[in-house]
């Protein structure tokens, strides 16, 4: 008797959006805001072809602060994704947290642990995904990113940053790059 084949976990790259994925303008939420950043689909394309699985994890307390909508994010993040999966590059999940502890307004005013620092969102990811979190890396523009994945366990941090005090921030280990290029330049190197 043949024994039912289990799924294996999968490697995910976790990526920030507002600062990763487009310039961070603050707070964007419309579509003709929304400038991709230099790279980003090369980086896609490239993890795709390494076998990782494309995850957006975002902090969004514009909706919490009432600066938008979650159907305005929604609308636009169906767009963004769109866009990926043109070139090649599909969105396996988006996942957000649009609470603020102190900003947010009404029932978006909370702690959450799917804020970021919080793993929240990463591990939601993970089971929803089946997601191999030692073999993951998660990239972002600010150290909470990186102390996120630390959190949930994701094994490699990449910080895209040149800011000094985001780099004093960022966990012991998390790799500091300047570019989205440089990061697809060492995803190169390591699969």
């Amino acid at each position: 008797m043949r024994e039912a084949s289990r799924e294996l976990p999968s490697k995910a790259l976790f990526l920030d959006r507002d600062g990763i994925i487009n310039h961070d303008s603050g707070y964007t939420h419309r579509r003709e805001d929304f400038v991709f950043m230099d790279g980003i689909f090369d980086l896609a394309a490239c993890a795709g072809r390494a076998g990782f699985l494309l995850v957006i994890a975002t902090n969004q307390s514009g909706i919490g602060r009432g600066l938008y909508t979650e159907d305005d994010f929604h609308h636009l993040m169906r767009w963004v994704t769109g866009e990926f999966a043109a070139r090649g590059a599909p969105i396996a999940r988006v996942e957000f947290c649009p609470e603020h502890p102190t900003a947010g307004i009404g029932p978006y005013r909370r702690v959450t642990d799917r804020r970021k620092p919080g793993p929240g969102m990463l591990r939601d990811a993970a089971a929803a995904l089946t997601l191999d979190l030692p073999a993951s890396v998660i990239v972002g523009d600010k150290a909470s990113d990186a102390e996120a994945g630390r959190r949930a366990g994701v094994g490699t941090l990449i910080l895209v940053s040149d800011d000094p005090a985001e780099r004093r921030l960022a966990p012991p280990g998390t790799l500091a790059m300047t570019s989205i290029r440089a990061v697809t330049d060492w995803l190169l190197r390591v699969t």
